[in-house]
C-alpha cells in the first residue's frame, strides 16, 4: 500500500531513505478507497486533509457564478492532492477536489503533517520541494496563460503531462488552460489531422 509513496520520496528528495524512517512515517497516514465523484473537499468547508493518491484521478477547481467549473489541478497515481489555504490557514476552502475515477487515497491531517515534519528531517525537506515545486509550476502557469496562444498552451501541458491528457475529461483540460472545450476540440482536431 505505501510502496508508490516511498518511491515518491526517495525520488523527490534524489536519495534513499532507511526503510524503519520511512515506515514510521507512513504510519502517520490513513487510507481510503472512494468511488466515482466524491467530493474529497467542499467549496466553503475546511480542508482537513492532505491526500496522496495511489490509484485514480481526481481535480480541483471552483465553480463561478453562473455554474462554470475551472480546474485549477489535476492528481493521477503517484501525486498529491489538497486546497492548501484552507488546509494550512484552518480557513474554509476555496476549491472543491472531486474524483474522476474510483481512487485509492493515502492522506493525513495538520497535526500529523506537523508530526511528521518535527519528527523526521527528510520529510521536512520533501514537503519543501513539494511545495516550492507547486509554487513554480503556478507561477509558471500563469505566466504562459497569458503570453502564450492557446495551441501552444495545449501542446506543452500535452508534453508535460502526457498520463493526464488520456484521463482527464476535455472540458476540465480545456478550463485549466483557460480556453473553451470548442477551442480545445479545434485544437486537437487541427493536430490529429494536419493540413496537407
Amino acid at each position: 500500500m505505501y510502496a508508490l509513496l516511498k518511491e515518491n520520496i526517495c525520488r523527490t528528495l534524489g536519495q534513499s531513505v532507511p526503510e524503519e524512517a520511512l515506515n514510521a512515517f507512513c504510519n502517520l497516514f490513513f487510507y481510503k478507497s472512494v468511488d466515482k465523484k466524491t467530493a474529497l473537499v467542499e467549496e466553503n468547508i475546511v480542508c482537513k486533509y492532505l491526500y496522496f493518491i495511489i490509484k485514480g484521478a481526481c481535480y480541483s477547481g471552483y465553480t463561478n457564478d453562473d455554474g462554470d467549473r475551472f480546474a485549477v489541478q489535476f492528481a493521477i497515481e503517484d501525486y498529491w492532492i489538497t486546497d492548501h489555504y484552507s488546509f494550512f490557514t484552518g480557513k474554509r476552502s476555496i476549491y472543491r477536489i472531486e474524483t474522476l475515477e474510483p481512487c485509492e487515497l493515502l492522506y493525513f491531517n495538520r497535526m500529523h503533517f506537523d508530526k511528521a515534519c518535527d519528527q523526521f528531517s527528510f520529510a521536512d525537506r520533501y514537503f519543501r520541494i513539494l511545495m516550492q515545486n507547486a509554487y513554480i509550476n503556478m507561477q509558471y502557469r500563469l505566466a504562459t496563460t497569458n503570453s502564450k496562444e492557446a495551441e501552444q498552451r495545449y501542446l506543452e501541458f500535452k508534453d508535460r503531462f502526457p498520463r493526464f491528457v488520456q484521463r482527464i475529461p476535455q472540458y476540465l483540460i480545456a478550463s485549466y488552460l483557460g480556453i473553451t472545450p470548442q477551442s480545445l476540440s479545434r485544437i486537437r482536431q487541427k493536430l490529429a489531422h494536419p493540413a496537407s
